[in-house]
Order: structure tokens, then C-alpha cells, then sequence
């Protein structure tokens, strides 16, 4: 048996945190001294201690440690590390595109963006509608644009696009269209035909990530009010 402070040395962990990770049930102590409280380890629990603390410096939570240390499969080990290290790279997926849209903030000349003024016609789509909150709008935009991709097919006749009014800006809830144009737009599902009224747009071309897209329509607005043009939604 090894005491407490034995066994942090050895697995260079400190005595407060094996303490914590006992009363979270992740790592309990071979025995306890029923008298004096004293905590001691066995040699083998060393590799567990070890696995519990790359874990955590992955940022996995304490239950999904003590799901990962509980499975008796590989396999099923083998999603649940799997399954964090997806949330991990999505992190830094989102992390990224934050500092490219934060060094292109704080540039000190930034380049200007290219502006066109355009008219666009009423136009034909096959849609997909709902109102949904700000922070819905990236999975409920992926699920909708899929669906309408399946329902067209070969049969779009131009880009994808989308209207997004005010309220979703303002209020943090509003109604989103999700469209492909198409010739003849289909009614299955979630997909309905709708037409785009006729607009006076001023458009221009982000170029990067998804993520940093505000920046790019910050840019936008900022020209179109400094040209002395009414804003009015829905964005485009």
C-alpha cells in the first residue's frame, strides 16, 4: 500500500485533487483507515490515475471520465474518447476562425471591400421557413439547406441563399428562408415554393470562414451607410 502522498508523487497528482477525484468516485483509494481516515493506494491504480489525468488535461468532464473509466468495451471507451475529441476539434475549428476575424479586425489599413450595386428580379425557389432563435440558426441552416439540396437535386438553376429578418438580429428570434432557385420548385417535406420579391441590393463577396461573415456584412453596412443608402431587411 502506498499513503496519499506516496502515490501523488507517483503519479504526479497533488493530494487535493486524488481527494477530489475520491469524492467523485473516479479514483477511490484501495483502502481506508477506518480509525484515522487515511487514504491508501495500491500500486496497480497508478495507470488509472494516469488515465484520469491525460483525460482531464483534455477537458473532459468528471462524468464522462467516469463513464470512460466504467465501460467494459474497448470499443465503447474507444467513441467516448472519440465522441470528446469531435467537441475538441470544433472548439478549435471555432477558436480559429475567431482569431482570423480578429486579426483582420485589428489591422491597421484594412483593405477595402469590393461593393456592387445590384437589381434583382423576383425570382421562383424552392424553401425551406421557420422561425427560429440567433443561436439555431447554423444547425437549423445545415439541416435545411440538405433537405432542399435532396428535394431539387440537379434541377437548381443557381446558387443557394437566404433571407434573414431584423428580428433575428434585434430580438434574437426571427424567421429565416433557407432557397434554391429551380424551374420548378417542389413540395416535399419541409420544402415549399416560394417567391422572392423583386430587391435593390448592395452585395459584395466574404471571403473565409463561415464563422467570420459578420465581419465581411459589418463592412457592408458600414458602405452602404456611408454612401447615404436606407437599410431595410430583410438580409439577403
Amino acid at each position: 500500500m502506498l499513503t496519499i502522498g506516496e502515490f501523488s508523487r507517483l503519479t504526479h497528482l497533488s493530494v487535493r485533487t486524488l481527494r477530489r477525484y475520491h469524492e467523485a468516485a473516479l479514483l477511490e483509494p484501495a483502502v481506508v483507515d477506518g480509525t484515522t481516515g487515511y487514504r491508501y493506494y495500491a500500486v496497480e491504480q497508478i495507470p488509472t490515475a494516469q488515465v484520469i489525468h491525460r483525460l482531464r488535461e483534455l477537458d473532459v468532464p468528471l462524468g464522462d471520465v467516469r463513464l470512460i473509466l466504467r465501460a467494459s468495451e474497448p470499443g465503447a471507451r474507444s467513441a467516448l474518447v472519440a465522441e470528446h475529441l469531435h467537441r475538441l476539434e470544433s472548439e478549435l475549428d471555432r477558436t480559429r476562425a475567431a482569431v482570423a476575424s480578429l486579426r483582420r479586425l485589428l489591422r491597421p489599413d484594412p483593405a477595402p471591400i469590393a461593393v456592387e450595386l445590384r437589381a434583382e428580379p423576383a425570382r421562383r425557389v424552392a424553401a425551406v421557413e421557420a422561425v427560429i432563435g440567433h443561436d439555431e440558426v447554423a444547425a437549423w441552416f445545415a439541416g435545411a439547406l440538405a433537405e432542399l439540396e435532396s428535394a431539387v437535386g440537379p434541377g437548381a438553376t443557381g446558387p443557394s441563399g437566404g433571407t434573414y429578418d431584423d428580428a433575428l438580429f434585434e430580438e434574437g428570434r426571427g424567421r429565416a428562408l433557407v432557397y434554391l432557385p429551380t424551374s420548378d420548385p417542389p413540395r416535399t417535406g419541409r420544402v415549399r415554393a416560394v417567391t422572392l420579391p423583386a430587391a435593390e441590393l448592395a452585395v459584395t463577396t466574404h471571403v473565409g470562414e463561415h464563422d467570420g461573415v459578420d465581419v465581411t456584412y459589418g463592412e457592408l453596412g458600414a458602405w452602404v451607410v456611408g454612401n447615404a443608402m436606407a437599410v431595410a431587411g430583410p438580409v439577403r
